[in-house]
């Protein structure tokens, strides 16, 4: 199915028939990415006195409870209200949910014992001054990413002026394959989180974050559409799945 879309003033034609998933599917057990030092997603028949919600076991239906932590277990997009004392519902943060992106493919660069991105490794690739949502995929890229354990691994993360950056060119929606945009351990100062959603200046309500995504290495570094579809649930952070669409043509 053929769409034209209007976004950033121009029109956009992609295939609908055509989805990119760049989300990780989220199992019950430990075949899951994971990060923060917590265990992995459980999901379980409702047990209710002496019925099991399992057609296994002799229920009519399957009927399940799931025990997750968005932020350490999946692909999640999280808000400014990931960091503040006030709540802020991540839904709340969207009038639309598809967006002209761009993919990009960047090896961290080694400081010290970490593996950082830096605001030259982005100044490239983001001259066309239309692009609402950036994808970044590190490299190198495998698809063990789809269950590596990242506790304890100090991942790849971007610098404060890197993130600053991303503020300034108006990037509102940063999506990228690690558990977070900050340091494992920074000692709670999470400075690309503050500086993308500009909180010494006027914070960013619309922006968001989402994080522990997978672009696999047929998808080509280029300009895309982004759909970010969101699980309807207030809180700062939700399971989510963005998928990218290829442009066909744009005018």
């Amino acid at each position: 199915m053929i769409a034209i879309l209007h976004i950033a003033d121009q029109e956009i034609e992609i295939d609908l028939d055509q989805p990119l998933d760049i989300s990780i599917p989220m199992h019950s057990g430990p075949e899951n990415p994971n990060a923060w030092y917590v265990g992995h997603p459980e999901f379980k028949p409702v047990v209710l006195e002496d019925w099991v919600g399992s057609v296994q076991e002799g229920a009519a239906v399957n009927f399940t409870s799931m025990q997750i932590i968005p932020h350490a277990q999946g692909t999640h997009t999280e808000s400014l209200g990931h960091i503040t004392a006030e709540p802020a519902n991540v839904n709340r943060a969207f009038h639309r949910y598809f967006y002209k992106a761009r993919l990009i493919s960047l090896k961290p660069e080694t400081r010290g014992g970490d593996q950082v991105i830096d605001l030259h490794l982005l100044q490239d690739h983001l001259k066309d001054p239309d692009i609402e949502a950036l994808v970044i995929r590190t490299l190198p890229n495998s698809s063990e990413k789809k269950t590596r354990q990242y506790s304890h691994t100090n991942w790849p993360y971007l610098t404060k002026a890197a993130a600053a950056y991303l503020c300034r060119k108006g990037i509102q929606h940063l999506l990228i394959d690690t558990p977070s945009v900050d340091r494992e351990e920074d000692g709670g100062k999470l400075e690309a989180h503050r500086a993308f959603w500009d909180m010494d200046g006027i914070p960013r309500e619309h922006a968001t974050i989402t994080e522990f995504i997978f672009a696999d290495d047929f998808l080509e570094d280029d300009h895309y559409v982004l759909e970010l579809q969101l699980a309807n649930i207030e809180s700062d952070a939700v399971p989510s799945r963005p998928v990218l669409y290829r442009i066909k043509s744009i005018s």
